[in-house]
C-alpha cells in the first residue's frame, strides 16, 4: 500500500475513533500519522529535509502525549509541538522565507494581529501559566504558517489549516467545547500534516504520450 494511502487510512481510523468515543482506536492510529508521512518524505527525498523529518518525529511524540489525560501531559505535548514548529520554521527559512516575506509587511502584521487577538481572547480562561505557554506556542505556530508561504500554495494552506486545527485545540483547553470539535481537530490536523509534508516532495515526472 502506498504510504499516503496508509496515512489516509490511519487518519480515517483515528477520526472514527474520536467520533465514536473509542480511545483504543485513537491509540492505534494517531501515533502513526506523522511517522508514516516522515517515511514518505524520507523515501522521496532522503535526508535533504532533515528539519522537516525532525518536526514530524516531534509531532508524533506530541500526539502520544496529548492522548494522555492531565495538565502535565498537555504541557508535554505542547512542548513537543513547539519543537516541531521550530523545526518547520527552520526548514522554511532555509528555503528563503525571509527574502520572500521582506516585501510583504502587511501580511506579517496581519499574522501578528491574529496572534495578539487570540492570546487576549484565551488568556482569561487559561490562567497565567498555561496562558503564557499557549502564547509562546501560538507565536511559533503563526510564524510557521507565515514562513510556509515561501513554498507556494500547498505549504501556505498547510500552515493555515494547522493554525485552524490548533485553534480548535486551544478552545478545548480553555473549556470552550462544542459538538464535533474533536473530529474537526483531527480532520484539519491530518490535512495540515499532509499539505506541509508533501510541499517538500518533488512531483513525480509525468509520462509523455509517444
Amino acid at each position: 500500500m502506498p504510504l499516503l494511502l496508509l496515512f489516509a487510512a490511519l487518519a480515517a481510523a483515528d477520526i472514527a475513533g474520536v467520533a465514536a468515543g473509542r480511545p483504543a482506536l485513537e491509540w492505534v492510529a494517531k501515533p502513526l500519522l506523522a511517522p508514516v508521512l516522515a517515511l514518505h518524505l524520507w523515501r522521496r527525498t532522503g535526508t535533504r529535509h532533515t528539519p522537516v523529518l525532525a518536526g514530524l518525529v516531534l509531532a508524533a511524540a506530541g500526539d502520544v502525549a496529548l492522548l494522555l489525560p492531565g495538565t502535565a501531559a498537555f504541557a508535554t505535548g505542547l512542548a513537543f509541538f513547539l519543537g516541531a514548529q521550530l523545526c518547520w520554521i527552520s526548514a522554511f527559512l532555509r528555503a528563503g522565507a525571509l527574502g520572500h516575506l521582506r516585501p510583504r509587511r502587511l501580511v506579517c502584521a496581519a499574522h501578528l494581529v491574529v496572534w495578539a487577538g487570540a492570546v487576549a481572547a484565551l488568556a482569561p480562561t487559561l490562567g497565567p501559566a498555561r496562558g503564557c505557554a499557549v502564547a509562546v506556542y501560538a507565536l511559533a505556530l503563526l510564524t510557521m504558517a507565515l514562513t510556509a508561504r515561501v513554498l507556494g500554495p500547498r505549504a501556505l494552506w498547510g500552515g493555515l489549516v494547522f493554525v485552524a486545527s490548533d485553534s480548535l485545540v486551544g478552545l478545548g483547553a480553555a473549556g470552550l467545547d462544542f459538538p464535533g470539535r474533536g473530529v474537526l481537530v483531527m480532520l484539519t490536523y491530518a490535512s495540515a500534516l499532509t499539505l506541509l509534508a508533501t510541499a517538500f516532495t518533488p512531483r513525480l515526472p509525468t509520462a509523455r504520450p509517444a
